[in-house]
């Protein structure tokens, strides 16, 4: 393998891997907070892709995009409020059952919406078959929008569960519920907040790289696989670990590709997330209870 073809499998499977990463963070706030691995957080990225795509036929983009994410967010509140906020220390089974189940019913809806097709926003600078060369590699300028725009929620998630009231309350929340109670912090509308800001993150990841990967119905549940494996990967509640992490599972997707039939490529996350649960639970970074102390 040369040195060109080498570099464009990493830029490819940091691409794709940007992308996982976003959807394990939107598991992992949720988790932070609640202790809930929410199954449905792949449904959010796809709503975000599918709702922005119809509102860009009326919309110039960033604002079907703004709209999407909002129309999104709201979404996530009003599962959290319908399904999850009336049970009472419901069982890590139980959770995983609901979730489930609300990934199917989104899913039915999104079909019965937008139908069996798959759709795609424009790329938001230049256009499918525009590139840019650096050295002996061709990367899609959607590709820099990608990793650009991760990095920077990455980085103001970080600041926001770190240095803001709101998101120390989160946190509070993570760590000792009954205590936060005790401290005035409403600890149910907490947990909207994380719904809401999980999904709205999704609907965003859906949103950017839709012109990539395209977009249908059932686009979710292979990231929510993804998802999952990179956040248990990088350790489950640890969100600054899910961007290596995911950058790891997506160039380990890449080279496998060059050895195995494109056919057995999520073989590879399957695999994965199957050693790791063996061999090491708690992720390649640690504790998942000293994450969520540490990390938000």
């Amino acid at each position: 393998m040369n040195l060109d073809l080498f570099l464009q499998y990493v830029v490819a499977g940091i691409t794709y891997g940007t992308i996982y990463g976003i959807v394990a963070i939107g598991f992992n706030i949720i988790y932070n907070t609640t202790g809930i691995i929410n199954f449905a957080q792949g449904e959010f990225v796809m709503l975000g892709g599918m709702t922005a795509v119809t509102l860009a036929r009326v919309l110039p983009l960033p604002a079907a995009i703004l709209v999407a994410v909002l129309v999104t967010t709201v979404v996530g509140a009003l599962i959290e409020i319908l399904f999850i906020r009336w049970l009472r220390h419901p069982s890590v089974l139980r959770m995983i059952v609901i979730t489930i189940g609300l990934s199917i019913l989104i899913r039915e809806v999104a079909l019965h919406i937008w139908g069996e097709g798959v759709r795609a926003l424009p790329y938001f600078t230049g256009t499918s078959v525009t590139s840019i060369r650096l050295g002996g590699v061709y990367i899609s300028p959607q590709v820099l929008w990608v990793v650009g725009i991760s990095a920077v929620v990455v980085a103001i998630l970080g600041g926001f569960f770190r240095y803001t009231l709101l998101g120390m309350q989160m946190r509070a929340c993570a760590a000792n519920r009954d205590a936060a109670r005790l401290c005035g912090i409403s600890a149910k509308n907490m947990v909207t907040l994380s719904f809401m800001l999980s999904a709205g993150i999704g609907a965003l990841g859906g949103c950017i790289v839709s012109p990539i990967t395209y977009v249908s119905y059932d686009s979710g549940v292979p990231l929510a696989i993804k998802g999952f494996t990179v956040a248990i990967l990088g350790g489950l509640g640890n969100s600054a670990a899910s961007a290596g992490a995911g950058m790891l599972l997506g160039i380990l997707e890449s080279f496998s590709v060059s050895v195995l039939p494109a056919a057995y490529k999520d073989v590879i996350s399957v695999a994965i997330l199957l050693v790791i649960l063996f061999v090491r639970p708690s992720g390649l970074f640690g504790s998942a209870e000293v994450a969520r102390l540490k990390e938000f």
